[in-house]
């Protein structure tokens, strides 16, 4: 690229610190922009007070909205959840907005920016539309699925979202299943632009092989919430323990953790099924690389929403690992069913449980699955791709911008 573009990044929680570990594969995304000549500052909100500050050599920006105790609405868990746990909360957002349009006008009028970035649009584009309206600055949303999930059980959440759609300058969506969803609201133009896998390129698949005579180890990593569908995986697990020597290490943590491990107890799995909680970086990638396979039962859930994407599919698939998942949401760009990995239906234990013995008793046919998901990845999903398209949309505006604002400076001067 040779000129450098400069965008603000319009999102619900960002690292407080340089050992937050809250969206990692979105601090990186704006290092490796960096590397291609996008400059990219954040517009988040505070959290308990704590007020702008550069974080991974990002400058981020913070708007208050409410009093620093209850300052809390997002990072700790997703608004709606917080809402849904602590009604109390939802008093927050209408200043949490109004706060927020402030600061993304005031921040657009005092900073040159070439492109404005909303993630997750529900209600943040009320943010970016402040900021469009006030520096006449192009506009970018892009959704993950839920949001469009809620639209779909609350009319004016639907309407709010057709207005949003319709007056950005580009949507764009992190899988074809979102695309969809985004469709039904406003047919319109979407980029997919997924979002990547925070894993070390450095493993070397063939280097992690199990040793003869180890059990067979399988992996989920993720949070532990009913749309993840483990409860199915673990009934897959008691299907298989006579037939098989297969362990299970369930990494990650959250609110279905204690029904979970009262399931296990239940289905006698204290030995096979292993509850990790959540682990360090390195430790992670130590475990991605330990499993002879991957798993991810993923299921909608009852309040309609399931997996957008499936990131973790993409880093085990990275280290060359073969995949076992569910035939839901954004997964199936993902996996593709006796090609990339093997698609099992939702909810179906036995199905699951079939799937992971065609990978124990087909170690080649699984590990050429892998090979060739390996593949798909990096030609799909890789940071190179991303990075391309992500840079590309935003020159693409940019110029935009700059022959809108040369055309007004013409006029003024006739």
């Amino acid at each position: 690229m040779s000129q450098r573009w400069k965008v603000l990044y319009i999102v619900t929680a960002y690292s407080r610190d340089p050992d937050d570990v809250i969206t990692p594969w979105l601090v990186e995304t704006i290092q490796r922009l960096g590397e291609v000549g996008v400059d990219v500052e954040v517009l988040a909100p505070a959290y308990r007070g704590l007020g702008d500050g550069v974080i991974h050599g990002v400058p981020v920006h913070r708007f208050r909205y409410a009093p620093r105790l209850w300052e809390d609405l997002t990072h700790d868990e997703t608004a709606p959840d917080r809402v849904r746990h602590r009604p109390g909360y939802l008093a927050l957002v209408p200043g949490y907005v109004l706060s927020g349009m402030r600061a993304a006008r005031r921040l657009v009028r005092r900073s040159h920016f070439d492109v404005v970035h909303v993630h997750w649009p529900l209600p943040h584009a009320l943010l970016g539309l402040a900021a469009q309206r006030a520096a006449a600055v192009p506009l970018v949303c892009s959704f993950y699925g839920v949001e469009l999930t809620w639209a779909r059980q609350f009319w004016p959440f639907r309407l709010f979202l057709r207005r949003m759609i319709r007056n950005a300058d580009a949507v764009t969506a992190i899988s074809t299943y979102t695309a969809g969803l985004i469709r039904q609201i406003h047919d319109r133009r979407v980029e997919l632009i997924p979002f990547g896998a925070t894993v070390d390129p450095g493993i070397n698949p063939v280097e992690s092989r199990r040793e003869e005579g180890q059990p067979f180890e399988l992996l989920f990593v993720g949070r532990l919430v009913e749309r993840k569908g483990v409860r199915y995986l673990l009934d897959a697990i008691a299907q298989l323990q006579d037939r098989y020597d297969v362990v299970l290490r369930v990494v990650g943590d959250g609110p279905w953790r204690p029904r979970l491990e009262a399931r296990a107890e239940t289905l006698s799995l204290q030995d096979r099924v292993s509850f990790e909680g959540f682990v360090s970086k390195d430790e992670l990638a130590r475990r991605f690389a330990a499993c002879d396979a991957f798993v991810l039962p993923a299921i909608v859930d009852a309040k309609g929403d399931t997996e957008g994407l499936g990131v973790v599919l993409i880093e085990a698939l990275s280290y060359g690992k073969p995949v076992v998942a569910t035939s839901v949401g954004g997964i199936v760009d993902i996996v593709r069913d006796g090609d990339t990995g093997l698609v099992v239906p939702p909810e179906d234990a036995e199905a699951l449980a079939r799937a992971i013995a065609t990978c124990i008793q087909q170690p080649d046919r699984a590990r050429a699955l892998a090979e060739r998901g390996r593949a798909h990845v990096e030609a799909e999903f890789s940071w190179d791709t991303i990075i391309t398209r992500l840079a590309s949309l935003y020159g693409e505006l940019a110029a935009r911008r700059a022959s809108y604002r040369q055309a007004k400076a013409r006029d003024a001067g006739a």
